[in-house]
């Protein structure tokens, strides 16, 4: 990643732009001024909280309610073709000097792709598309519009859809967020996105998602303001990457369609957000005369990392996607008709509707155009203004038949006219300290999915000594602020600790960044506490939060487990030097790594909690760490001390925490997690990927209009590690556990009735091009249990393509070659001990194609591939290949 300060060309060859400044244009749109600081009027809100009168409360409304309670193809070859690898190619770098304050500077970055597709009705859309259509035939303009902006209501709904009782149409209710309903109460808190990703498991997450789609339906809640795949994890640092699965784009892909597919099979509107390169928090919305950040991004890297998740999320049928707060080559992401119309709506024939972000948009006539399809959590720069628009020509009449068809479509698609689906936001009461109506979603028949689902999501990544499993201590030792329950877990009115997850937190610097963007300088994040000191964490924070009612702490588990057992236990969560007994059969530290909207996490390691396990070690030659770590923590502090002998990710289990941790502890379930992200041995292994870009240029040239040069290409991760050569602490993909599994019997088979011509011909589907899904190798292997516990394995297959080698030209070797290895399938069969199981892995034309920027394709490379087959993206004892 070039800093600006590297390199002052924003973006790479032709990059992304709609045309005006920031979107801006047309008799709807406010002033430039307005638009870029996303001031609008809400003035219901005061007169429902007097409070909100004060200008500290004005500032919580504006910046919360509108930018964080809730959740950017004629031009395509336009989009910058380089894959970055030496810097940007190009970019706005022709103007001398000085701190560029106007944005017309970036004009033309981004094509503009218009008009906005029409919804087509294909496939399984058909019938939906038909009855939308209708209704809307028989909408007044007004009503269409009303369907198109968020309304406030007696809910506790994040956003709010009105009703047209005429038409029998009963409103929607949007709320938060990708891993459980937040903000209410009698609902599960779930293993947050991060953890189902350590779990390499596609039934969990498709259980986890039909659970907890259940649960928002029981609710009254129409769309689920999730999943996330957006951040995919570009920057090691970023705030939001515990939403998400992976930093992987296959894995990321493979579970955000289970849970896609799951969650909308119990009736419930998918918000798959957020589209796209939202990547960190620093910047990432405009802040009195500073825009948002711009992610300047290649047509490569687009497709094959960044989109490739979403297009997974569009071909399981997702109703929504949710356009994110920064810009993408100088564009904002909800007035980027190159990102909305060109490559969602065209390239991958979404059929949904688009909803901004809780105040992402900053235009009214080109964000209607752009493909936007409903603003949130008012009418922004809708309303009243796209009625004049409409009225005058700016946007055609068609354009907002279209945006109210997809809205209803979805609705009906999910069975949300039929009486059976509750009212929307029955169960989501306004203020939850006052007496409101009980509505208990939670359903026991999905109490061994919480379970299993926070047991899979840890990874055990050292046990020397047989350490674990506990076998009937007589005394044990308990350290670490990790451990228990914090001390508050209550409402507590409209704004508080609960209300987004940060219990365990230092709530005034949660403030300070979520609500008042308080980070976005060096400076400002220099002292950031990258701890959770208060308590455990079951999830991170900010608008993607749990609703915390019941759960249950790693100390409440031991207790009762050493009740049972009768175990002495003494303990000590206070002090960062404890005492220790010398008696301890074993010693447990438990210390976390949180984050939260918001802001991005200030570093990987922290010295309190090193020291803390140091010090204990030091003193007990049996010293077990356990971390609950919402994303990327380094170990190399106290990783090879002789009395550290095991060490867990435990990641964010959800409610079930503390349960899921003895039930490993003591051997009753095995370990089978997995990273789902590389953890390097020192933070500059990461590069320039390691923290967040403040891309302010060469002496403050983009103060104003920061920039993020997307310069490594594909190379995140562990592709980055392998090409550089650089050796991880712990690879991508590994995870140990208290048995062994062999590999053998590779058998790899080229499809007999395959079509391997270079490009797809098919249709456009929704997903793309129908053809891009044929099965075209077959890869089967064979994996036996040869220790003596019985446990699951995930078995993994990754590919090298003919142009991963520095054959060929040298234009190919630069801006198409291809990562040494990408994971493209696994599966996590369960083998009891001495036996084998036979596991089978199918290779679409997608998996085995690059993107072809010159014929804006997915082209099969020529020559060949290479196979392997193993327990992690560098243990793959299995290898074959077939050639193309």
């Amino acid at each position: 990643m070039a800093s600006a300060k590297e390199d002052d060309r924003v973006g790479a060859a032709t990059p992304l732009h709609s045309g005006e400044p920031g979107g801006f244009d047309g008799p709807a749109s406010t002033s430039a001024k307005g638009a870029a600081s996303g001031q609008q009027s809400h003035s219901w809100l005061t007169r429902k909280l007097p409070f909100l009168r004060t200008r500290r409360g004005k500032i919580i409304t504006v910046i919360v309610i509108l930018l964080i309670i809730g959740g950017g193809l004629a031009g395509l070859a336009a989009l910058p073709k380089g894959n970055n690898n030496g810097g940007s190619s190009s970019g706005p770098n022709g103007q001398a000097g000085g701190v560029i304050t106007d944005d017309a500077y970036f004009y033309g970055q981004s094509p503009d792709v218009s008009p906005s597709p029409n919804m087509t009705g294909s496939g399984t859309r058909k019938d939906s598309h038909a009855k939308a259509l209708a209704l809307v035939g028989k909408m007044t303009l007004d009503e269409k519009l009303s369907l198109t902006a968020g309304a406030p209501s007696r809910t506790g709904c994040s956003g709010f859809i009105p009703a047209i009782r005429r038409l029998n149409f009963t409103g929607m209710c949007l709320s938060d967020a990708g891993n459980g309903l937040r903000n209410t109460d009698f609902v599960s808190s779930w293993p947050s996105g991060l953890h189902v990703g350590a779990s390499w498991n596609k039934k969990l997450a498709r259980d986890r998602g039909l659970g907890m789609g259940g649960e928002f339906r029981t609710k009254g809640v129409n769309v689920l303001l999730g999943p996330v795949v957006g951040p995919a994890g570009r920057v090691v640092l970023g705030g939001r990457n515990w939403e998400g699965f992976s930093v992987d784009p296959y894995l990321a892909g493979s579970l955000v369609a289970e849970t896609v597919s799951a969650i909308q099979g119990a009736g419930v509107i998918t918000s798959t957000k957020h589209f796209i390169a939202n990547e960190q928090e620093t910047n990432r919305m405009p802040i009195n005369d500073v825009q948002s950040l711009s992610s300047n991004i290649d047509d490569r890297t687009m497709h094959e990392l960044y989109l490739w998740p979403f297009q997974d999320a569009v071909r399981a049928g997702t109703g929504n996607i949710m356009c994110s707060y920064q810009r993408i080559n100088n564009s904002y992401g909800c007035a980027n008709s190159k990102t909305l119309n060109g490559l969602l709506k065209t390239e991958l024939g979404f059929q949904g509707f688009v909803v901004s972000d809780w105040g992402a948009q900053h235009a009214g006539v080109a964000t209607a155009l752009a493909g936007m399809d409903m603003t949130m959590p008012g009418e922004g720069h809708w309303g009243s203004q796209l009625s004049t628009a409409v009225s005058n020509g700016s946007v055609p009449e068609t354009r907002i038949d279209d945006m109210v068809a997809r809205i209803i479509a979805s609705w009906y698609q999910m069975g949300q006219d039929q009486e059976a689906f509750p009212s929307p936001g029955v169960g989501m009461p306004q203020d939850l300290t006052k007496p409101h109506k009980i509505v208990d979603a939670r359903n026991s028949t999905f109490r061994q999915t919480l379970l299993d689902g926070a047991i899979e999501g840890h990874v055990l990544v050292k046990n020397i000594n047989r350490s674990l499993p506990l076998k009937k201590p007589k005394l044990l030792s308990l350290f670490g602020y990790s451990a228990k329950n914090p001390d508050l877990n209550n409402p507590g009115g409209f704004i508080s600790p609960w209300t987004f997850g940060v219990s365990s937190f230092n709530y005034t610097e949660f403030q300070d960044s979520f609500i008042f963007n308080s980070a976005s300088t060096p400076s400002s994040r220099e002292n950031q506490s990258p701890i959770a000191i208060n308590g455990t964490i079951y999830s991170g924070g900010g608008s993607g939060a749990t609703s915390q009612s019941l759960t249950i702490s790693p100390f409440d588990a031991i207790v009762q487990q050493a009740y049972e057992e009768g175990t002495a236990l003494f303990w000590d969560f206070v002090s960062p030097e404890p005492d220790v007994n010398p008696m301890s059969d074993a010693c447990l530290v438990f210390g976390n790594a949180f984050a939260t909207e918001g802001l991005d996490r200030p570093s990987l390691r922290d010295d309190y909690t090193d020291g803390l396990i140091k010090h204990v070690a030091e003193r007990c030659n049996n010293t077990i760490v356990v971390l609950h770590n919402a994303g990327v923590r380094l170990v190399d502090q106290f990783i090879e001390h002789d009395n550290v002998t095991a060490v867990i990710f435990a990641h964010l289990p959800g409610e079930m925490s503390g349960k899921a941790l003895v039930e490993l502890l003591y051997g009753r379930e095995n370990f089978s997690g997995k990273l789902p992200y590389t953890v390097a041995r020192n933070e500059s292994d990461y590069g320039d990927l390691l923290g967040p870009d403040f891309g302010t240029g060469e002496g403050g040239r983009f103060e104003k209009f920061p920039q993020s040069n997307f310069s490594e290409g594909v190379w995140v991760d562990y592709r980055r590690f392998d090409e550089r050569g650089i050796e991880p602490r712990y690879e991508f993909g590994f995870g140990i556990s208290f048995t062994s599994f062999g590999y053998s019997s590779l058998v790899v088979e080229k499809s007999g009735n395959g079509s391997f011509g270079e490009f797809p011909t098919g249709n456009i589907v929704e997903g793309g091009q129908e053809d891009l899904w044929d099965v075209l190798v077959t890869v089967r292997a064979e994996v036996e249990n040869t220790g003596g516990v019985d446990g699951k394995e995930v078995v993994q297959v990754y590919v090298g393509f003919p142009s991963s080698s520095s054959g060929g030209s040298e234009a190919n070797a630069e801006s198409q070659k291809a990562p040494v290895r990408q994971l493209r399938g696994f599966e996590k069969p369960f083998v009891k001990a001495g036996e084998t199981a036979g596991v089978e892995f199918e290779l679409t034309r997608r998996d085995l194609s690059v993107w072809d920027v010159e014929s804006q394709a997915w082209r099969l490379d020529r020559g060949k591939y290479v196979v392997g087959v193993g327990s992690s993206s560098r243990k793959l004892p299995l290898s074959g290949e077939f050639t193309i």
